[in-house]
């Protein structure tokens, strides 16, 4: 590649950066804003001050609101991991009557909206008595048809041969599943992780049909309640919120960025 191209290349490279990234720059300068400067539409704050992040988590419970939504994120991710994990091995190694048929039903239901199977889903939680619960913000989303379907591409990359050898070895199936299994799918795994938390995190619609109270809502909810207040004229204190609410899914994709690339890809050539 000559000079030039490469030069023109990078030159792309950094301008779609810009461009992407100009929003959330932006929003963090107006975090250090005073109300003035955002009407007048400055770019820069003429002096930064931590007042707008001071008054983000003393107008609302914002951090009682963070530890919310990474509880029920973690447990999501743990629950997807370990379903999705067990689901895929079963549609692997075990072999059953029908086991192709229900897997491709089990895969179709992704063309199904959320929208379709959300009063549905309400109605159950409400019944079983879940409302204003962690159970109902975490255990409907422990089976995930994606999950199945990226580490079962995964497991098929192991040869089969492996697992009649550790049978005829007098190896248990779940020992198998542990020690050899998931071990070598560590990249897959991590990706599905990083997936399921990032997904959780910004859950916005369903946290707020199931819950009334501050005492399980999460952090999507906090930063709509804190715009619809009397503060929605004071930018700088919802853009404080907004830059805190988005650090942990930025510090996330940065450091597993590798593992998600790799991952996504990892299954797709045998």
């Amino acid at each position: 590649m000559s000079l030039i191209k490469k030069t023109f290349l990078y030159f792309l490279l950094i301008s779609f950066t810009i461009i992407m990234m100009f929003p959330i720059i932006y929003a963090f300068m107006i975090s250090f804003m005073q109300g003035g400067e955002v009407l007048q539409g400055k770019l820069i704050p003429e002096n930064f001050t931590l007042q707008n992040y001071e008054s983000a988590f003393s107008k609302v419970p914002l951090l009682h609101y963070l530890w919310n939504s990474f509880f029920v994120s973690i447990v999501v991710m743990i629950g997807q991991l370990i379903v999705s994990s067990l689901a895929a091995f079963a549609f692997v190694f075990i072999p059953f009557k029908g086991r192709d048929i229900l897997f491709f039903i089990f895969i179709s239901t992704m063309m199904i909206p959320w929208e379709a199977t959300m009063v549905p889903n309400f109605l159950t939680v409400q019944k079983l008595g879940w409302i204003n619960n962690y159970m109902s913000l975490t255990i409907p989303f422990f089976a995930l048809a994606f999950g199945t379907f990226l580490l079962r591409q995964q497991f098929k990359t192991i040869p089969n041969e492996l697992f009649e050898a550790s049978q005829v070895a007098g190896i248990s199936r779940f020992r198998f599943f542990l020690h050899i299994i998931l071990p070598v799918s560590k990249t897959s795994l991590i990706t599905l992780g990083i997936y399921s938390f990032l997904t959780t995190w910004n859950m916005y619609l369903w946290p707020l049909l199931v819950t009334n109270n501050e005492k399980v809502r999460t952090v999507q909810i906090g930063l709509k309640q804190m715009q619809a207040q009397e503060l929605s004229s004071e930018w700088g204190v919802i853009m404080a919120a907004v830059i805190v609410v988005i650090l942990p899914t930025l510090i996330l994709l940065f450091l597993g960025q590798k593992h998600l690339q790799k991952g996504l890809t990892e299954g797709a050539i045998k």
